[in-house]
């Protein structure tokens, strides 16, 4: 078998040129046709990429609620290289009111493009095409912005104090809007706030925000920001507003001093004698974060722990018929091989010693042949590493004639066994290993409750869940536990901390190399992982050797 492990392992080859750049992309909407006559939609543009023919979900704006003509606040960051055809589709989507996923969602329409051409007119607007290529009403707006190479992040709070009451039966719903001025005298949206509900001396989230996003690194470029009242309708009250810099708000900081502004509404300045304001907005703190990438912390000596898991229920078919998804060919590795090798292969550089726990479940194995969902596949419960993925596949293979297939197909058990090794590494605050778990499995899991409540325990670790099904089952109900589509929560209620699942038929890749399918499946990793660390405010071990000049985004 080792001439499969070759001839698959030859054929991952990722051939990446260096980025040229990287490149910030703002989406607003218009015209978008309401729902009925009672209701507008509550849009959010999903952007995806082609990649070996076949188009991936890269990033999603949020949902905006009662919006026809939609400024979204979410910024895109995507590398650019001159030398390739980057090809985008902006999908335009309808999400209901109470759900966040695009299962129920309204499709509005999609517009494809090429990043150079986004990147060369700066701003693109084209229409969004329906089923079936049909042209509406509505259009989408792509501008494109080129990064500088400075990388600090700068941390925000906002707060106010007596504002406007513009609602009759309760106090406003106030939130915060802060834009840009552009040098052609254009605004870019920066930063929305959440809304306070019922609240006229609300206390903002703090946010942080690159300083090249919030002023193009020129400290004393003007910022424009603007106060509104909620309201449900969309057409949300003005209360007020105020001009400031980065310069003016990172000097106060400095010097300790608290900072306010009056908002200011011209009309009843203008109109009334007596006018002082509508409100005043403090900033009450403004300070610079440097925020690592998943480069820092690789090269700062964070090691990548690997761990399959492979299902052996008897859906899969008897191991020794060849219509089985486990049957051993002479010449062709199985889907359960291909999908092994493509993942293991890129995980396994970033591995220093090459030893991989493998585990198997849902079969009845020896000596008692009782039902197990988490036994080595090696048969050594002290050792379940396996030297290489090469070892991996040998153990694999020499498991199959000894256990016999069963089942049910229950996934939590694994995942808690990886989720106690992470917490170990997560009490030690350090930056030293990060936990990937691959699921092979041939079916949707019976064990969802208590697999959606190990998921949302495990969002708090140092791990990623990679899922990738196998042969032609229905994955439909599967696609809940990819924090993609909405938010997947506990059986309790308890949503998860950050998204850690990927999951991805492997029917969808048949036809394409087992990079494209490895690509797929580890393109979240490397933001999972900065995500995890940043947010714990953990350092890379070791940054003396290495000093990133890269941002945010891996």
């Amino acid at each position: 078998m080792s001439n499969i492990y070759e001839s698959a392992e030859a054929t991952l080859g990722f051939i990446s040129s260096p980025c040229l750049t990287k490149v910030e992309l703002r989406v607003a909407c218009r015209g978008i046709s309401d729902r009925d006559a009672l209701s507008k939609p509550d849009p959010c543009v999903v952007l995806k990429m082609q990649s070996h023919g076949q188009w991936f979900e890269v990033d999603r704006t949020e949902v905006i609620r009662s919006s026809s003509s939609p400024v979204f606040s979410k910024i895109f960051l995507v590398d650019y290289y001159f030398e390739e055809v980057q090809r985008l589709r902006f999908e335009l989507h309808d999400i209901s009111s109470g759900n966040n996923g695009l299962r129920d969602a309204d499709f509005l329409g999609a517009m494809e493009c090429t990043l150079g051409q986004i990147v060369s007119q700066r701003k693109l607007s084209k229409a969004l095409l329906k089923q079936g290529n049909t042209a509406g009403k509505s259009s989408i707006m792509v501008t494109a912005e080129e990064l500088s190479g400075n990388d600090d992040y700068v941390e925000l709070s906002f707060s106010a104090r007596k504002l406007d009451d513009k609602d009759f039966f309760s106090k406003s719903d106030p939130f915060l809007e802060i834009f840009r001025v552009n040098d052609d005298g254009t605004e870019s949206l920066v930063h929305r706030t959440e809304t306070v509900m019922n609240n006229l001396s609300p206390v903002w989230k703090s946010f942080k925000v690159s300083l090249n996003t919030l002023c193009s690194g020129d400290h004393d470029r003007e910022l424009k920001c603007t106060v509104w009242d909620w309201d449900s309708n969309g057409k949300h009250d003005f209360i007020g507003e105020f001009q400031t810099t980065y310069k003016e708000m990172m000097k106060a900081e400095q010097e300790g001093k608290q900072i306010q502004w009056e908002c200011i509404n011209p009309k009843y300045q203008m109109k009334k004698k007596n006018y002082r304001n509508s409100g005043t907005v403090i900033l009450n703190h403004c300070k610079i974060i440097k925020m690592y990438s998943f480069l820092d912390y690789i090269m700062g000596g964070c090691q990548i722990q690997f761990t399959v898991a492979i299902d052996f229920t008897a859906s899969n078919g008897d191991p020794r018929n060849s219509c089985s998804l486990h049957y051993i060919h002479p010449y062709q590795p199985n889907e359960y091989l291909k999908a092994l090798v493509a993942v293991g292969e890129i995980c396994q550089d970033y591995d220093s010693d090459k030893m991989f726990p493998a585990f198997g479940f849902g079969a009845l194995i020896p000596p008692d042949f009782k039902v197990s969902h988490d036994f080595a596949v090696n048969f050594d419960e002290d050792n379940p590493e396996c030297a290489g993925i090469q070892g991996v596949v040998e153990a694999y293979q020499n498991c199959l004639p000894k256990i016999q297939l069963y089942g049910p197909t229950n996934i939590a058990p694994i995942i808690q066994k990886v989720a106690s090794s992470a917490s170990e590494e997560m009490h030690t605050k350090e930056a030293m290993e990060y936990f990937i778990l691959l699921i092979l499995t041939d079916g949707v899991i019976t064990d969802m409750a208590d697999t959606r409540e190990a998921i949302v325990h495990a969002s708090h670790l140092p791990m990623s869940v990679i899922i990738v099904g196998v042969g032609n089952a229905d994955f439909t109900d599967m696609q809940i536990l990819d924090g993609d589509d909405g938010i997947l929560r506990s059986p309790k209620g308890e949503p998860v901390l950050r998204d850690i699942v990927q999951f991805v038929p492997f029917k969808d890749f048949k036809h394409a190399s087992p990079a494209a399918l490895a690509k797929s499946v580890l393109a979240e990793v490397p933001n999972q992982v900065v995500d995890y660390y940043n947010a714990k405010g953990i350092k890379p071990k070791c940054m003396s050797d290495y000093e990133s000049t890269r941002t945010f985004s891996p």
